[in-house]
């Protein structure tokens, strides 16, 4: 009877790596299904942002927490371009953690999934470099619809950060001054089988682009092959 329940534990330990690996696989699927919706609503991500854009973060159904007030977690990825300057074609993405109470309350504890754009190479390398509140860490503000940025306001052309959120259908630019990001280093882990950080995989190129995230960085090439940003 020992040696049935010592093989039963060690099957069971066995089977925990493969079971985390497949939920941060179905993760990132969630990530590209959520990013293509996004892109194909008709009042979406203006185009021009998207192809300044250095880096883009998805969170999907991101929800509030039962206890306490406004307290809200999300688990994503995060895709950069590739290249010393973010010029070359979007690369593995890293997952990511989205933590804070400021934008809590607008959930409604409806599920809401995020779309962050990073906007230049200084945003990209504080979230890179270390858990970042935004605000106060990094500008952030909320992103601007449409089909080109030309109303955009300047607070918004001046942020490192732009935010989005979609909820029962609506798509709005959202503030998230006061959260968190933070490189989610046990579902990298879990991922890529090996200790890595942000860095490793997004500036160094430590990993290819894993099968599961094969159509969320296809997407991406297509959508926005080229970095237009000014360099």
């Amino acid at each position: 009877m020992r040696k049935i329940a010592l093989l039963m534990m060690v099957a069971v330990w066995a089977a925990l790596p493969a079971a985390a690996q497949k939920r941060e696989q179905e993760r990132l699927k969630e990530c590209g299904n959520v990013l293509k919706e996004i892109l194909n609503v008709p009042d979406n991500v203006p185009q021009d942002l998207l192809n300044r854009a250095e880096c883009v973060i998805i969170f999907p159904s991101v929800k509030k927490f039962a206890v306490g007030i406004g307290g809200s977690y999300g688990r994503g990825a995060l895709v950069c371009r590739s290249g010393a300057d973010f010029t070359g074609p979007w690369g593995a993405p890293a997952m990511f953690a989205l933590e804070g109470g400021s934008f809590g309350l607008q959930l409604g504890g409806q599920a809401t999934d995020f779309l962050l754009l990073v906007m230049n190479p200084r945003g990209a390398e504080s979230i890179l470099g270390s858990k970042v509140k935004l605000g106060a860490d990094a500008s952030a503000a909320a992103g601007p619809k449409g089909r080109n940025a030309a109303a955009a306001t300047d607070v918004a052309l001046r942020a490192e950060i732009l935010s989005y959120s979609r909820a029962r259908g609506l798509f709005a630019g959202i503030s998230l001054e006061g959260s968190t990001l933070r490189s989610d280093g046990d579902a990298n882990k879990n991922l890529y089988g090996k200790e890595l950080n942000a860095r490793q995989i997004v500036r160094e190129g430590a990993v290819p682009v894993p099968p599961a995230a094969k159509d969320l960085v296809a997407l991406l090439n297509k959508r926005s092959p080229k970095n237009l940003s000014e360099k």
